[in-house]
Formats: C-alpha cells, structure tokens, sequence
C-alpha cells in the first residue's frame, strides 16, 4: 500500500494500493502488443501525439502543479514551471526526433554502408519523487519518439501525480498501452525487469538504488540508464564577478527546498574571495521565505519526507561538531510538516559530512580553497560526478571544466537540464545520458546495413 503523507502537516492523506499481479500482467501485454504498431508509425504521427500531451498539460496545468505541491511539498510557482518543462520536453522530441535519429552514412567496401536507429521495444522508467513531471517525460519523450512504448514505475509517494501522468496520453487519445503508470513495489519491479517483453531501464534515484537496478538489467542484458545524484561543486575564482555569482548559487541551492540532484551543494571559494562571498550568500539565504508551498510568497518548502528531513539535520549537526560553522538554520523548527530552515554552514572541510555525503535539502556548505588547483582537486574529491558550475573569467573557467570529472558544467551560469542538451554523470552519478541527441540514441537499435552491388532489374 502507498501511503502519501503531506510534508506540510505530516498528516496522512491517502492509502494507495500496488497493482496486482493480473494489473502487472496486463500492462506488459498492452505495451508488448502496442509496440508492433508504434514502431511502424511515422515521425510526424508519434509527434502528433506526443505534441497534444503537451498541449493537454498547458492547458491543465492549474489541475496538474497543485498534485506535486500536494504530494512532495513542491512551492507551487515551482510545480508550475515544472509541468511547462516536461510540455517543452514533449514538443522538443516531437520537432527534432527525426533529424537526431537520421541515419548515418559511413564509407566501407559496400556500394552503400549505414547505421539505421531502430526501436528496440518496451522501456521500463523507475522515477523518484523530487521532479515527477519532468523525470517522466525525460524518460518518455526521447523513448517515445525513438518508437519504443513505456512503462513508468514513479515513486510510491506521488501517486497522484503519477496517475495524471498516466491519464495525459488516455486522455488524447494514444494509442492503448503506449504509455502506462504501473504502481509497482520493489519485488514487482525486479520481475518487470526481468521480464523478456521489457527490453530497458531508465532509473533515477539514489546509487545504492542504481546498483540494484544496473545489476537486475545486467544480469538480464538489457541497457541501462541510470541518474543517481550527486555533491556537485560550485568552485568560486577570485576575479569571478561575486553578486552575480551569490544570486545562482543561491537559487541553485533551493530550488525544490534544495531537494535536486544538480544543485550547487559543495560551494567551493578561493580564499581570496571566501569572506566577501560568504557574506553575499548568508544575505539572500536569510531572505528567503519558508512556508506553505500552496503560496505564492513562498520560496522554500518542506522536505518531502520526515526520514529525509532527520537525516538532513543528521548531516548538519555532524558537520557542525566536526569543527564547520552555521551561520544561519541548522536547528528543527517547532510545528507540524517536515519543514527544514535555510542553512549556511562555513569553514567546512572535505573530511566533513556536509562534504562527503549528499546533501538533500536547503543546507548550504561553504568550503575554503587556497588557489584554483586545490579548488579543482577538492571538487573530484568525491564518488560522485554529476554536474559542477566555474565562475570566473571565462577562458579561465571553461579550461577548469575540461578538468572536472562531471557530466556536464556550468560556466557563470547555473547548472539546469534542458531538452535540447545532454545531461547525466560519470562515477556513482551514474552513466549514459538522457535529453539532446544523446537521450533518444540511448534506447535505440544502432543497426548497421552493408549494401552490396545492385541486382536484378
């Protein structure tokens, strides 16, 4: 049984039961038997429909954002812009699939050689509960596009929100079985896995998670794609321009109550600058609003889970007797929810907690650099590899980035992901890539033809 607790009020709000084992059955033989007409469908007649899902969640928005603010405390100016993001992403597949997916011409000894993409059949997504929108159309759109169906076990925590995904494709009218929400527990999803109908897995979550997974297809040989979080750096160079620099990493730090893989956690200063920074980030940390995410004014909300927030302050108290300082937060509020303070820990240590682990929530930690070498070795002292951003003066920044062992780099920018560029990571971040061109050639046939002399009249 699902059960969803508000992280506003800690209350229960419903009881959700798995789908059985009949429920399970049924929907690998709809996406199985969909899959032989999906994969003959043209470009523009799977862009059709995924265009009018896109459509539908515009038009439904104010029905769609409140389910994830409801479900995982997401502030609503947030859910909305997250509903519009995986509306983009559906309309960016729909536009540029065929062009991404053209076959490629290579010269041989044949009098014509070429890859060809080819779907290959049901794709299982297994999603967490930070970006329910998003991470299912991540998944889907590229996959959808590239002629394979899907099926998506979201996390047990946002039901509803998984539900409405599911409906958006019955809804305008596709094709039965091409896109189903199967609510799934953890044994029901190894069995999926191994099911010889589904032919891949898209997983999102924690390492410990994506190894379980990776070994599950593995052992099945079957293609993975796993995004499992990070501690990424954000290396601050003494010329980088400082307000500018303060106003992102503040933003990349709280977006979804800092409940996001990608956002800037390890905020790594050249001891030139490290005060003055310092100052600028606890400025606009302190002016933040946390409260209710129903309201418009707020700008942090819960965490989404009471075991989330204990080991959050976990994190933070460890850190702080370890010898870091908090400037701001770091003690558990009185009331009902899940409700963690903005927090500013500095003069915090790669040895620390803070440093070492994954911090999920609105805690920031400030570490101190001598120069930008043991900026750069301080930000690969990690296992994981996600994202990173350099800020600086950019011929500067941008050779740095060709030194992190990272995914993708942000320079003077805040790290995003966007439908039109790669995204994924290297080391226990993960591996293979999702979004750009890369995301749709991840489950695809890259089947090669060799053409011999022509024949025949």
């Amino acid at each position: 049984m699902q059960r969803v607790i508000d992280p506003t009020t800690g209350h229960l709000l419903r009881e959700v039961p798995y789908a059985d084992a009949g429920q399970v059955e049924a929907a690998l033989a709809a996406s199985h038997a969909c899959f032989r007409d999906w994969r003959r469908a043209s470009f523009a007649e799977r862009g059709e429909v995924l265009r009018a899902v896109a459509q539908r969640m515009r038009d439904d928005v104010e029905q769609l954002a409140p389910l994830m603010t409801e479900e995982m405390g997401k502030p609503i100016r947030e859910a909305r812009g997250e509903v519009e993001k995986a509306a983009w992403a559906a309309d960016h597949y729909a536009e540029h699939a065929e062009a991404y997916l053209e076959p490629l011409s290579l010269a041989s000894d044949a009098t014509h050689s070429y890859v060809q993409h080819l779907p290959i059949g049901t794709v299982l997504g297994v999603l967490p509960w930070n970006a329910p929108f998003w991470l299912a159309f991540r998944f889907a759109a590229p996959a959808l596009m590239a002629g394979n169906t899907c099926l998506m076990k979201h996390d047990a925590h946002v039901p509803s929100s998984a539900a409405a995904i599911g409906a958006l494709f019955e809804q305008v009218g596709a094709p039965a079985g091409l896109f189903q929400d199967l609510p799934m527990d953890h044994a029901a999803v190894a069995d999926v896995i191994r099911d010889d109908r589904v032919r891949a897995v898209s997983f999102t979550g924690s390492d410990r998670g994506g190894a379980a997974v990776a070994a599950l297809a593995a052992a099945e040989i079957k293609p993975a794609v796993l995004e499992l979080g990070g501690s990424d750096p954000c290396i601050v160079l003494a010329d980088a321009d400082l307000e500018a620099a303060a106003d992102v990493i503040t933003l990349s730090r709280i977006i979804n109550a800092g409940q996001s893989c990608i956002a800037a956690k390890r905020i790594i200063v050249e001891d030139a600058v490290y005060d003055e920074l310092s100052a600028l980030l606890e400025e606009r940390l302190a002016a933040l609003t946390v409260g209710d995410p129903r309201e418009e004014s707020t700008d942090v909300g819960p965490i989404a889970r009471e075991d989330l927030r204990d080991n959050l302050h976990r994190q933070v108290q460890e850190t702080v007797a370890a010898g870091a300082r908090c400037r701001l937060g770091g003690e558990l509020p009185d009331g009902g929810g899940f409700f963690y303070p903005v927090t500013l820990l500095t003069e915090v240590t790669q040895a620390m907690t803070a440093a070492r682990e994954e911090t999920f929530g609105p805690v920031m930690a400030l570490l101190r650099a001598g120069d930008a070498e043991a900026a750069i070795a301080m930000a690969n002292d990690t296992r994981y590899g996600l994202a990173a951003s350099v800020w600086g003066e950019t011929a500067r920044a941008e050779a740095i980035a060709a030194r992190l062992d990272t995914g993708q780099v942000a320079v003077n920018g805040i790290v995003k992901t966007d439908p039109r560029l790669p995204s994924g990571g290297v080391k226990r971040s993960g591996y293979g890539r999702e979004l750009g061109p890369h995301g749709i050639h991840a489950f695809v046939n890259a089947q090669q033809v060799w053409v011999g002399p022509k024949q025949g009249g």
